[in-house]
C-alpha cells in the first residue's frame, strides 16, 4: 500500500512539473575495452540461453535511422534483442516517457535532448549513475565537450552526437542578390540588412525553427554567467535587450521575418517552406538534414550553404554557439537488464549509430570517422551543398555550452517575450518581468 501511495505521488508529482513547464567523470583502462567489450556480467548476459528483450526510446522517427541502427544490432546480437520506441521531444512526450520511467515499464534505455530533462530523471532516480562503469572512458571518447552533460560531476549517460545550431542559406538567392556566405564572425546587424536584402514577395529574409529561437541569447548568456557576480539574475543585460529588439524590428518594420503570433498560431512549418524557396535564411539545426536530403518529399534544386548563429555585436566576448555534444543516452536505473543497455549504449555511441549520420546525426566518438559520417551525410546529395561552408560550421570547431537554468526560469523568460512578440507589453517591461521572475526562481 506505501508502495502504492509513493509512485501515485511521484506521477502526480511528474505530471503537475510537465505542466508547469510547458514549454565524478568515469574512470576507465583502454577506450577500446568500452568500444569492443563489456564487462564479464554483460558478457553472461543471455547466456542462460534467454533472450533479453530492451526497449529505446528516441525521439527521431524510425525511418530516418533508428531502425537500421536497431537491425544492425539484433542481427549481430540474437541473445540481446531491442525494439525503438518513438516519443515526441515536447511536454506530453516527455511525460509519457517519464511515467515509463518511473514505473519500470517498456523502458531500458532512453535519449535526453536537453540537460534540463536530464536533471529531472536524475532527480527522479531514473537515470543510472555511471560511476560504477570502469569500462569506458566518456572524456577521452567524446572529448571535453562531454563535461557539459555532468551533473553532481557524474555521468548519467553518454552524450552521443555533435550538436549545433546554425543557418542555413539558399545560395542560390545570396548569388542572386550579389551577397557572399557569410563569415564565422558575422553578427545580426549583419543577419539583419542580408535578410532585407533578400526579401521579396512570397519569400521571407530569414525564418527561425522554434529550437533556434533563441540561440543568440542562450549563447550569450553562457558566456556573460546567468547571474552577476552579486547572484542576482543576468536576465536584464543590455545585449538580450538589443538582440530582442532586433528580431521585433525585424518583424514589424522590416517584415523580413514572419511575426511571432503568426508563425505559432499557424504552426509554419519552417523548414518545408525554406525547402520551398519560400525563405531564404533558416535558422534551425541539423536535424533539418533528413528533410533537405529526402528529394522525393522535399523536392528543391537550389544549393545550401551554412553560417553561425550571429553574434549580437562584433566585439561581443565570450558568445559561445549553441552546440557541443547532444542526444545523451542513458540507462534506466530500474531496468531489470541494465548489463545488457549498457552494452548496447557502448555499441551505440562507438559507432553503431553511424546510420544515422544521412538524417545529421554526426557520431561524437573518436572511434568515428569524420570523413565516413560525412560521406553518409551527404550520399546521394553531393551537389546539393556548399561543402566548404559545411566543413566550417557544420565539421567546425566553436567554444559551446549547454544551458543549465531551470526549465521554470526558461518558460517564465518565454512567456515574457512572447508578449513582446505578441506587442502586449515593451522590451524595458519585458526585461524586468524576465529578471524579477528568475530572481524568485533562484532565491
Amino acid at each position: 500500500m506505501k508502495r502504492r501511495k509513493w509512485l501515485k505521488l511521484v506521477l502526480m508529482t511528474t505530471l503537475a512539473a510537465s505542466m508547469l513547464s510547458a514549454c565524478g567523470g568515469i574512470n576507465s583502462s583502454s577506450s577500446n575495452e568500452g568500444a569492443n567489450a563489456g564487462s564479464a556480467s554483460e558478457a553472461s548476459a543471455g547466456g542462460s540461453g534467454e533472450k533479453i528483450n530492451l526497449k529505446l526510446w528516441g525521439a527521431v522517427p524510425v525511418e530516418a535511422g533508428p531502425q537500421e541502427v536497431i537491425d544492425n544490432w539484433n542481427k549481430e546480437n540474437p541473445d540481446i534483442q531491442v525494439e525503438y520506441v518513438r516519443y515526441v521531444n515536447d511536454d506530453p512526450g516527455n511525460l509519457k516517457l517519464d511515467t515509463a520511467l518511473i514505473t519500470a515499464q517498456d523502458a531500458d534505455l532512453f535519449i535526453n535532448y536537453t540537460i534540463n530533462r536530464l536533471q529531472k530523471r536524475v532527480d527522479a532516480g531514473v537515470a543510472l549513475d555511471l560511476s560504477s562503469k570502469t569500462d569506458y572512458n566518456i572524456d577521452e571518447q567524446m572529448g571535453p565537450d562531454a563535461a557539459q552533460w555532468k551533473i553532481g560531476d557524474k555521468y548519467y549517460g553518454i552524450p552521443t552526437k555533435k550538436n549545433m545550431l546554425f543557418i542555413w542559406l539558399n545560395k542560390n538567392m545570396l548569388d542572386e542578390a550579389g551577397l557572399p556566405v557569410p563569415s564565422v564572425d558575422w553578427t545580426w546587424d549583419d543577419l539583419r540588412e542580408y535578410a532585407k536584402k533578400l526579401t521579396k514577395e512570397n519569400v521571407y529574409g530569414l525564418m527561425q525553427h522554434d529550437a533556434a529561437f533563441t540561440a543568440t541569447i542562450d549563447g550569450t548568456i553562457a558566456g556573460l554567467g546567468v547571474t552577476k557576480p552579486d547572484g542576482t539574475s543576468n536576465f536584464d543585460n543590455d545585449l538580450w535587450k538589443q538582440q530582442l529588439q532586433t528580431v521585433h524590428d525585424m518583424m514589424f518594420v522590416d517584415k523580413s521575418t514572419p511575426e511571432y503570433g503568426e508563425q505559432v498560431t499557424s504552426k509554419m512549418p519552417v523548414d518545408t517552406n525554406f525547402l520551398k524557396g519560400e525563405a531564404a535564411m533558416l535558422a534551425a539545426g541539423e536535424f533539418i538534414f533528413r528533410n533537405a536530403n529526402n528529394q522525393k518529399e522535399f523536392p528543391h534544386d537550389f544549393k545550401i550553404a551554412f553560417a553561425t548563429i550571429p553574434k549580437v555585436t562584433a566585439d561581443q566576448k565570450d558568445y559561445k554557439y549553441a552546440g557541443g555534444l547532444g542526444d545523451m543516452l542513458s540507462v534506466n536505473a530500474k531496468s531489470k537488464n541494465q548489463d545488457a543497455a549498457w552494452k548496447f549504449a557502448k555499441w551505440y555511441a562507438d559507432g553503431g549509430m553511424l546510420p544515422m549520420a544521412s538524417g545529421g546525426r554526426i557520431p561524437s566518438s573518436k572511434s568515428v570517422d569524420n570523413q565516413q559520417a560525412m560521406e553518409l551525410l551527404l550520399k546521394g546529395n553531393e551537389d546539393s551543398y556548399d561543402t566548404a561552408s559545411l566543413n566550417n560550421v557544420v565539421f567546425g570547431q566553436f567554444p559551446s555550452f549547454q544551458l543549465n537554468v531551470p526549465q521554470q526560469a526558461l518558460d517564465a523568460r518565454k512567456e515574457e517575450y512572447e508578449k513582446y512578440f505578441l506587442n502586449e507589453q515593451d522590451i524595458d517591461t519585458t526585461l524586468t518581468n524576465m529578471t524579477k521572475r528568475h530572481q524568485d526562481y533562484i532565491k
